[in-house]
Protein backbone atom coordinates (compact mmCIF):
# COMPACT_ATOMS: atom_id res chain seq x y z
CA UNK A 1 0.00 0.00 0.00
CA UNK A 2 1.18 3.37 -0.84
CA UNK A 3 1.64 6.41 1.02
CA UNK A 4 -0.98 8.42 -0.52
CA UNK A 5 -3.25 5.16 -0.65
CA UNK A 6 -3.27 5.44 3.03
CA UNK A 7 -3.46 9.08 3.62
CA UNK A 8 -5.89 9.80 1.36
CA UNK A 9 -7.87 7.02 2.98
CA UNK A 10 -6.81 8.11 6.45
CA UNK A 11 -8.03 12.15 5.63
CA UNK A 12 -11.26 10.60 3.90
CA UNK A 13 -12.48 8.79 6.99
CA UNK A 14 -11.43 11.74 9.74
CA UNK A 15 -13.99 13.65 7.48
CA UNK A 16 -16.49 11.28 8.09
CA UNK A 17 -16.67 11.35 4.07
CA UNK A 18 -17.49 8.35 1.80
CA UNK A 19 -15.75 7.83 -1.46
CA UNK A 20 -18.29 9.31 -3.85
CA UNK A 21 -19.39 12.24 -1.10
CA UNK A 22 -15.30 12.89 -1.95
CA UNK A 23 -15.23 12.46 -5.59
CA UNK A 24 -18.18 15.03 -5.74
CA UNK A 25 -16.18 17.59 -3.13
CA UNK A 26 -13.14 17.04 -5.16
CA UNK A 27 -14.97 17.34 -8.78
CA UNK A 28 -13.25 13.72 -9.67
CA UNK A 29 -14.82 10.64 -10.59
CA UNK A 30 -15.63 8.60 -7.70
CA UNK A 31 -13.71 5.54 -9.88
CA UNK A 32 -10.46 7.78 -9.45
CA UNK A 33 -11.00 8.26 -5.51
CA UNK A 34 -11.41 4.52 -5.63
CA UNK A 35 -8.91 3.51 -7.79
CA UNK A 36 -6.11 5.65 -5.54
CA UNK A 37 -7.13 3.76 -2.55
CA UNK A 38 -7.18 0.30 -3.82
CA UNK A 39 -3.63 1.10 -4.70
CA UNK A 40 -4.24 0.68 -8.46
CA UNK A 41 -3.25 4.49 -9.66
CA UNK A 42 -0.47 5.68 -7.14
CA UNK A 43 0.59 8.14 -9.31
CA UNK A 44 -2.67 10.54 -9.92
CA UNK A 45 -2.10 13.81 -11.56
CA UNK A 46 -0.80 16.81 -9.96
CA UNK A 47 -4.75 18.33 -10.88
CA UNK A 48 -6.29 15.31 -9.35
CA UNK A 49 -4.44 15.67 -6.14
CA UNK A 50 -4.77 19.51 -5.82
CA UNK A 51 -8.74 18.55 -5.99
CA UNK A 52 -8.49 16.33 -3.64
CA UNK A 53 -6.45 17.91 -1.24
CA UNK A 54 -8.77 21.51 -1.76
CA UNK A 55 -11.79 19.23 -0.68
CA UNK A 56 -10.35 17.46 2.49
CA UNK A 57 -8.74 21.15 3.40
CA UNK A 58 -4.82 19.54 4.11
CA UNK A 59 -2.02 20.45 1.94
CA UNK A 60 -0.83 18.39 -1.26
CA UNK A 61 2.32 17.64 0.67
CA UNK A 62 0.25 16.49 3.70
CA UNK A 63 -1.82 13.88 0.94
CA UNK A 64 1.45 12.88 -0.66
CA UNK A 65 3.74 11.61 2.80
Amino acid sequence: MSNITKTLRKFREARGLSQEKLARLADVANNTIIKIEAGKNQNPTLDTLKKISKALDVSVDELIK
